[in-house]
């Protein structure tokens, strides 16, 4: 299952490449590039907000998460579960800026990045964050939902005695 999971991940990635290179799509519909920065921007407030309903509210029924160091999340169960763990464990305090939005159809590629601080809850530390993030977004019946998220480090981490 999860080889599938990655498979249309890649996919779509690749179909909206591709037709952006064939097309030279630049911008979409304003209607398209509204919805879907205000989609990233209610999800990025559930994270200021350590809100897991909020943040899982923003993707498609079987939406997937790909969180770094941690599992896979897939459907709304298994992604409540994600967040709800995470927030337990972490304050985020970031902001997103938007680098590329493509869209086909019913299918869109965001692109973001993100930088501020991360804490620790136990025990405290707080330490600078910034990530790449990756959106693939399906409209579901009339709304932008996000379908696959993944996100990584902008910058290796340091490892002790390095």
């Amino acid at each position: 299952m999860r080889n599938s999971r990655a498979q249309i991940l890649v996919t779509h990635t690749v179909r909206i490449q591709t037709i952006r290179t064939q097309r030279k799509v630049t911008s979409m519909s304003s209607n398209d590039e509204m919805e879907i920065r205000e989609l990233l921007d209610r999800y990025a407030t559930s994270l200021a907000d350590s809100d897991a309903v909020a943040a899982v509210a923003q993707y498609a029924a079987d939406g997937v998460f790909y969180p770094y160091n941690l599992p896979t999340a897939a459907g709304t169960d298994q992604l409540l579960t994600s967040y709800r763990q995470i927030f337990a464990a972490i304050k985020l305090d970031v902001a997103f800026t938007v680098r590329d939005v493509v869209v086909d159809g019913d299918l869109a590629l965001a692109t973001t990045s993100s930088k501020g601080q991360v804490t620790v809850l136990e025990p405290g530390i707080t330490t600078a964050e910034q990530n790449r993030e990756v959106f693939v977004l399906n409209r579901v019946d009339g709304e932008w939902k996000i379908a696959h998220y993944m996100f990584n480090k902008a910058e290796a981490p340091v490892v002790a005695g390095s």
